[in-house]
């Protein structure tokens, strides 16, 4: 994993605190709205954020990170108003996070996510094609009962940022197809499915409090650059991350053929290392039997992949955005604790482990 950033213009932030407050005030409000479903996606959607267990008994499971609900009261206090006024767009972005939860995880088959079975595996893929669909009317529909100017504008950077995320997976999953995919197409995959929504998430907060346009598209600058140094820990996470933290399978992205970071700097580096890879990389597409690999075999490409350089370069790589973040809040005028804030929640995202 990354280290840990450099200690200049730093502050002490307790950053389990700030995810905290942000849970803790979005929380009833996505309930509440969850609650509007029908049954039995009301149900299948409080499985699915960890509220019940299969059985419908009440449960308190692993919400999540938390990061963008935080990211969105946060940005709220840059214009001087509460944090309490960024909670319609906390709820709003978390549910179209989990809309697309959803969906990529019956795209992709997986059957794990935050410890336990995935919604398609428990309820069935229609159910979690229909929920998924639910909590994304449910997100315009949190924002625009609000009835203000400022509402109808963060509802176009909400439904921006959704089709670009859309844009990414569709991205994602023609990739898997691919023998090769270039570094440049990579970002820009990541930048959609993940970057644009941590990029609304840290100015929706700000728009609800009246910021007006350049100040939100410089702290979506700060969140677009944030998410690629997200999305690069999480590709390091999905070869090499301890399944006991992430709650996904040993060399989860491997498994799905996925052409991450790690995966596409490696064939793009030169050496003997790259060449092994990229010939194993192309009869895997071809073989039959993917599904039956070992362990072992999964290990020997990770250990090709990181002899040819794709780990350290992703590494590098979630710095140097984990950076441009950074110096993107120079350009808006805040109180120095929320910046402090800010930086805090950056720092994390490139040090966490699952």
């Amino acid at each position: 994993m990354p280290p840990a950033p450099t200690a200049d213009r730093r502050t002490a932030v307790d950053v389990t605190a700030l995810l905290e407050r942000g849970r803790t005030l979005a929380t009833p409000v996505l309930k509440s709205a969850v609650d509007r479903l029908a049954p039995p996606m009301d149900t299948v959607a409080a499985y699915h954020f960890g509220w019940i267990d299969a059985a419908g008994n009440p449960a308190s499971g692993d919400g999540g990170k938390a990061v963008r609900p935080a990211l969105a009261l946060l940005s709220a206090e840059v214009t001087g108003a509460a944090p309490e006024v960024g909670v319609p767009g906390a709820v709003a972005v978390e549910l179209v996070h989990n809309f697309s939860l959803l969906h990529d995880d019956l795209m992709d088959g997986d059957e794990q996510r935050r410890h336990r079975d995935t919604v398609w595996k428990v309820h069935g893929p229609a159910q979690a094609i229909l929920v998924g669909d639910a909590l994304f009317a449910l997100a315009n529909e949190v924002l625009l009962e609000l009835g203000t100017v400022e509402a109808g504008r963060a509802t176009r950077r909400l439904t921006t940022a959704t089709r670009a995320l859309i844009d990414g997976q569709a991205q994602d999953i023609s990739y898997e197809h691919r023998d090769r995919v270039s570094v440049e197409e990579c970002l820009e995959m990541e930048g959609n499915k993940t970057g644009a929504l941590l990029a609304c998430a840290s100015s929706i907060g700000a728009v609800l409090g009246g910021a007006d346009e350049r100040t939100a598209d410089t702290l979506e600058k700060y969140g677009y650059h944030l998410g690629l140094a997200f999305q690069a820990v999480d590709d390091l996470l999905g070869i090499w991350g301890d399944p006991e933290a992430t709650g996904k399978q040993t060399w989860s992205d491997l498994r799905q053929r996925k052409k991450s970071l790690p995966v596409v700097a490696a064939l793009a580096a030169s050496g003997s290392a790259s060449e092994r890879l990229g010939e194993m990389l192309a009869d895997d597409a071809k073989s039959s039997d993917f599904e039956n690999f070992s362990e072992e075999e999964f290990a020997a490409r990770a250990a090709l992949i990181e002899e040819a350089g794709g780990r350290e370069w992703t590494a590098e790589e979630a710095r140097r955005q984990h950076t441009i973040a950074i110096e993107a809040l120079d350009a808006v005028d805040m109180p120095d604790p929320v910046r402090a804030r800010f930086t805090a929640l950056a720092d994390f995202v490139v040090v966490r482990k699952r």
